[in-house]
């Protein structure tokens, strides 16, 4: 017998699912035979890899999870096939911006923090009442990052809203320590998806320049992670899982090759 639970039929809620992480955590879903839900801002994309992923039974739909009615409206519409959520990821989160503080953008800043921080929240606390309602023996996963560790230069207000869902995901673990919910934090480091692009406003070639002389993680790489943390036993609970890259130990320690 393997030591690893089968997640075959579980049903799983991807946010953020239009690429990078969130896209990779569904591929990676699908090939262990799970039912797959999920949102992002953009329906066109999300359509494009459903046609992909090869899953019988799959509801998708359009979310900014900034909009705490329109989460809730989405998670009120999924089918009653799908309704009984077993596990969550809550992927939707962003960098906008590297400036001092006393130069940055207001409108970053709400974005930010309505985003990783309220937006997390708000999926959490509805999905954790259908878990709950349900007797389902629940997971939530918050992806994280090492920023969330503390801060570096230039960028206080998004590693201020990694280091929330940190303790957020502390704080959800002890609210539900009498429940059968696990919680878990993902923290990974440098990692190339779209982020340098969307932090840099689609400056392709400074968002490039992030990720030369390292070899960075990639999207599969932590939905492998996500996966593993999913399959582990019922009473097998990761808190946190930190990973970088073999050439970082730490947001700002990095050793890059002829730099």
């Amino acid at each position: 017998m393997s030591y690893y639970r089968s997640l075959k039929g579980k049903n799983v809620l991807v946010s953020g699912a239009s690429s990078g992480i969130g896209e990779a955590c569904l591929n990676a879903f699908a090939r262990e035979g799970a039912n797959l839900i999920f949102c992002a801002r953009s329906i066109e994309k999300l359509g494009k890899i459903n046609e992909k992923l090869g899953v019988d039974k799959t509801f998708f739909g359009k979310v900014d999870v900034r909009d705490r009615d329109n989460v809730k409206r989405f998670i009120d519409s999924i089918p009653e096939e799908l309704k009984k959520i077993d596990i969550l990821v809550n992927n939707a989160g962003l960098a906008l911006g590297l400036d001092k503080f006393y130069e940055g953008n207001f409108d970053d800043w709400d974005t930010m923090i309505d985003t990783n921080i309220k937006g997390l929240l708000y999926f959490s606390k509805y999905v954790a009442n259908v878990m709950l309602s349900n007797g389902t023996n629940g997971h939530i996963i918050n992806i994280g990052s090492i920023a969330g560790l503390g801060a570096y230069p230039n960028g206080a207000v998004y590693c201020a809203t990694k280091a929330a869902v940190r303790v957020l995901t502390d704080g959800m673990r002890m609210d539900l320590v009498d429940k059968p919910i696990k919680v878990s934090n993902i923290a990974p480091g440098m990692t190339e998806t779209n982020f340098s692009n969307t932090r840099f406003h689609g400056d392709h070639e400074r968002a490039k320049k992030v990720y030369q002389g390292i070899k960075p993680l990639t999207a599969e790489d932590i939905a492998e992670l996500v996966v593993f943390t999913a399959k582990l036993p019922e009473h097998v609970q990761i808190g946190e899982l930190t990973v970088t890259p073999l050439h970082q130990s730490h947001s700002m320690v990095l050793y890059k090759e002829n730099n």
